[in-house]
């Protein structure tokens, strides 16, 4: 398994600028022996060339970024087995069979202890579930588990998280409404 790391923190958000850098240290140590990895000049352009070789999209923000995401990956992310907490598109995606829902039990009063949390529940996800559901092989050399994953994320997301839908959503919620008001 190789674990990628690409984003970007907002300009004004120094706990994440200061989070990244650790990461992209982290990145440079030797132990890791290129399994872990950063994305220089992330953006929606480089984004575009990577998610095409996924496996599977995770996301974990710290305590400073919930609740400010938006769905703006709409139609690209949502058609991978996705791993991520409850908050942006995949409070309304996840359906228990189509991924990974990361549920750490801690106050939201306490930014460490929930970030402590969220990392410890993210930890045992990849090791019981995800990264054996991955490498777990039957006789023809596919893994059964991980394939009912990604047909449950495709079935589930495609036809709601386009951007077809949401143009239209916008069209028939917002802009048409709008355009009736004298």
């Amino acid at each position: 398994m190789q674990i990628v790391f690409a984003g970007k923190a907002h300009p004004a958000d120094e706990p994440a600028k200061l989070h990244l850098q650790r990461v992209f240290n982290r990145c440079l140590d030797p132990a890791f022996g290129g399994r872990v990895a950063f994305v220089d000049d992330y953006d929606m352009h480089v984004a575009h060339y990577l998610v095409a070789g996924l496996r599977r999209m995770a996301q974990q923000p710290t305590q400073a970024a919930r609740g400010e995401r938006h769905e703006r990956h709409e139609g690209r992310h949502e058609r991978r087995p996705h791993l991520s907490i409850g908050d942006g598109w995949w409070a309304e995606g996840y359906n228990g069979t189509n991924g990974w829902l990361i549920e750490g039990q801690a106050s939201a009063d306490d930014p460490a202890a929930m970030d402590a949390a969220d990392a410890e529940a993210l930890y045992a996800l990849l090791e019981q579930e995800v990264v054996p559901a991955f490498y777990e092989r039957n006789e023809a050399g596919l893994s059964a588990r991980w394939l009912q994953v990604v047909r449950e994320s495709m079935r589930g997301s495609i036809p709601r998280f386009t951007t077809r839908r949401m143009v239209k959503q916008y069209v028939t919620e917002m802009y048409a409404p709008a355009s009736r008001k004298p």
